[in-house]
């Protein structure tokens, strides 16, 4: 980076300035060794993000907020009109009645037919024209032995016909109640519910839009913290894991922050030949979805490349020119250098320099900026 020399060297200009005297520390700039990085341009994404969209056609009735109200979990967010649902649950339910009544008559039979068998009555025998206890008494018993029928099995036929006819009405019982669940089931997605904490960050309809199946509604996101999402080229996905910290910018902060490797997709893109990889930023992060971001993907295996880093309390800015530094010749007398600034390093306390020093440059810390050319080092 750079290091202060040893000694004291003072920087005195107070013969050219009106007695004014400054003091400032010569240091000497130094190369660094970096780590070759990738800058690749991502965007901010939300850290949840879902689009409610139709389930079924209708009129929309009810929007909960506009762009940018937030809402907690389960709360209704938009409503679809159900008037022909709720008419036909209506219909639905009466004939869940018709089938609960059918189901009860056929148990009642059912029981009839267990304790008082139908096969038992005499008015089903041809009988002789004789009263009904002779029948009972002597006709089916001179039946069965004269092979014109067998009492047993007609009452097992009768009582599995009513055992049959019970279960039908089952049926029917449980076929009406699905009816009903069905329309329910529809009735539900008539209403859009909030499945987060979040904020409405799009709305695509209005109250009194028609609305068909799958057509959007609004997005909603969980705005907690952010995320930056970007395409990692396949050779340098490698290099990344989950869990791994590297270096952001984003336009809003205008510096670069600490960003952890999220998620990193296991499909690559065909056409593009990369992978989605989103990177959690710190809490409290200034920035929206949808803003340009950059990420740094550090390139492990490369050469090492020199970087020069000088403190921001060196650099002079004159109004209107250039940012340039006092370099210190070998007469020890201090020179103005234009110099080319790269990035703010060191939480803004210093910068990278692209051209104009080289290692091994002493150069003027904390330097007035009226310096004036000839000023003598003592």
């Amino acid at each position: 980076m750079f290091r202060r020399l040893s000694g004291t060297f003072v920087l005195s200009i107070g013969l050219l300035l009106g007695g004014e005297s400054f003091s400032s520390e010569i240091i000497e700039v130094g190369a660094n060794k970096d780590v070759e990085h990738v800058y690749l341009g991502g965007s901010v994404v939300p850290y949840k993000e879902v689009t409610l969209s139709a389930q079924m056609p209708g009129r929309v009735e009810y929007l909960a907020g506009d762009a940018g109200d937030s809402f907690e979990t389960s709360a209704l967010l938009v409503t679809i009109s159900d008037e022909n649902l709720l008419a036909k649950r209506k219909s639905a339910v009466a004939q869940y009645d018709q089938a609960v009544a059918a189901l009860q008559n056929s148990q009642v039979q059912y029981n009839r037919e267990l304790w008082s068998p139908q096969s038992e009555n005499a008015t089903r025998m041809p009988g002789m024209g004789i009263p009904g206890m002779f029948d009972q008494m002597f006709t089916k018993q001179a039946s069965d032995s004269m092979g014109y029928g067998d009492n047993d099995v007609q009452r097992q036929a009768d009582l599995y016909n009513s055992g049959a006819a019970v279960n039908q009405a089952q049926s029917q019982v449980r076929s009406a109640r699905e009816a009903i669940n069905e329309i329910d089931a529809k009735l539900r997605d008539t209403r859009s519910i909030a499945p987060f904490k979040g904020t409405i960050i799009k709305k695509m309809v209005e109250v009194g839009d028609t609305v068909q199946p799958g057509m959007p509604l609004i997005s909603y996101a969980n705005m907690d913290y952010i995320r930056i999402r970007t395409e990692v080229p396949v050779r340098l996905v490698p290099y990344l894991k989950v869990g791994d910290t590297v270096k952001a910018y984003l336009d809003v902060s205008g510096m670069m922050i600490p960003a952890k490797v999220a998620q990193i997709y296991p499909l690559a893109d065909k056409r593009k030949h990369t992978v989605t990889v989103k990177f959690d930023l710190p809490i409290g992060t200034r920035g929206v979805p949808g803003m340009y971001a950059e990420v740094a993907v550090p390139v492990k295996n490369s050469k090492p490349s020199t970087s020069i880093t000088i403190p921001k309390t060196s650099i002079l800015r004159h109004m209107g020119s250039l940012p340039s530094v006092l370099v210190i010749n070998d007469q020890n007398l201090a020179e103005m250098h234009v110099i080319r600034l790269g990035k703010n390093v060191d939480g803004g306390k210093a910068y990278t320099v692209l051209s104009g020093l080289k290692p091994g440059d002493r150069i003027v810390d904390n330097p007035p900026q009226n310096w004036k050319p000839g000023t003598p080092i003592q």
